[in-house]
């Protein structure tokens, strides 16, 4: 098996309905999950504030 190069640690906690606070080791400010345009409206929700999904952080990760 290869040398580990990197482990993250993070954390992530539900704020308030679909929102989550995810806190990285290593960086200051916490990233923000929800939901936002088709995603509310799929899952039929209405956020005080939208977010990137999770699942649009995924895709720029590998796209990126």
């Amino acid at each position: 098996m290869g040398k580990l190069i990197h482990q993250t640690r993070i954390s992530i906690e539900r704020e308030k309905g679909p929102t989550r606070k995810a806190v990285i080791e290593g960086f200051s400010e916490p990233v923000f999950y929800g939901v936002h345009g088709g995603i509310k409206h799929f899952y039929k929700v209405e956020p005080e504030k939208e977010y990137a999904a999770t699942l649009d952080h995924i895709i720029g990760g590998v796209g990126g």
